[in-house]
């Protein structure tokens, strides 16, 4: 008898237990949503390159050709500006050493390097800016100009609605070594952002988008609420001129207190465009 009595009043906590959290739930905010850029934003240094570092430690190309790429993307940051040709050539150099490849294959890789090299790199002040909207209800995109792929791993592993990301070619789930398009970037992340705010019957002026690099002000302009995160000297002073908030997570410095109010009210995304990028491995 106590026994039944027992398991009638665990069954009855259980239940209370369920009913609090519904009522609790926070209800899904359909029209606001965040948009993340993911390198020296959402992650320390290029995403692209971290792979690149893994594909070059299972010899999918030389430790010169990982060298030349480490150029690139060092020039961009000592620059404090990507320049749009030079990110296209380190993108299309990337591709040269996978065509040919299966999209299945690179995916795995993906999932194996980023457990390697991308997850310890992760800002975590970031990553609560974007647990801030969920807890919102809101949704939370990535848009980089990275390989679609690589972004959706990243999104799905950081629990995030998904990803939008350079697109490149296959076929028959092989990489042909071609872009799609051109890069999601600059510009065409505002593009993307519109598209996809269209799409989703989202308010850009209800969304927040976030991004340390000066060439994605087309994308942070778009929404009304607009974030420099660890931000290139000349996006740092254009914040500064137009009034946007800043969050540099690099210094030991205690993060400012993050202004909910403030930051849940606005922000940018990246739209319609997503399917597949890679990288293409040099011929022999």
């Amino acid at each position: 008898m106590a026994q039944v009595a027992g398991e009638a009043s665990a069954d009855a906590a259980v239940a209370a237990a369920a009913d609090l959290e519904a009522a609790l739930a926070v209800p899904p905010d359909l029209t606001a949503a965040a948009f993340f850029d993911v390198d020296n934003t959402m992650m320390m240094g290029a995403s692209i390159f971290h792979f690149a570092r893994g594909l070059a430690s299972r010899k999918y190309f030389t430790t010169a050709d990982l060298a030349s790429f480490a150029w690139r993307q060092l020039r961009f940051r000592l620059g404090g500006k990507e320049n749009p040709d030079s990110v296209r050539a380190s993108r299309e150099q990337a591709l040269g050493f996978v065509a040919g490849r299966s999209v299945q294959e690179l995916v795995d890789l993906g999932e194996e390097i980023y457990d390697e090299l991308m997850a310890a790199k992760i800002w975590s002040g970031t990553r609560a800016l974007a647990q801030m909207h969920q807890d919102a209800g809101q949704r939370v995109w990535l848009v980089t100009a990275t390989p679609v792929e690589l972004a959706s791993i990243i999104a799905r592993r950081l629990g995030l609605t998904g990803a939008l990301g350079t697109v490149a070619e296959s076929r028959d789930g092989v990489y042909t070594g071609r872009l799609m398009g051109d890069l999601l970037h600059g510009k065409a992340k505002a593009h993307a952002v519109r598209a996809l705010a269209a799409r989703e019957g989202l308010d850009l002026r209800r969304c927040t988008a976030y991004s340390d690099s000066i060439n994605d002000v087309p994308m942070l302009s778009t929404a009304g609420t607009a974030v420099a995160v660890n931000p290139d000297p000349a996006l740092r002073e254009l914040a500064r001129r137009r009034g946007w908030e800043i969050r540099d997570f690099r210094t030991g410095r205690k993060a400012a207190r993050i202004g909910v109010p403030t930051v849940l009210g606005a922000g940018a995304l990246a739209g319609a465009v997503a399917a597949g990028i890679a990288y293409r491995r040099r011929a022999s």
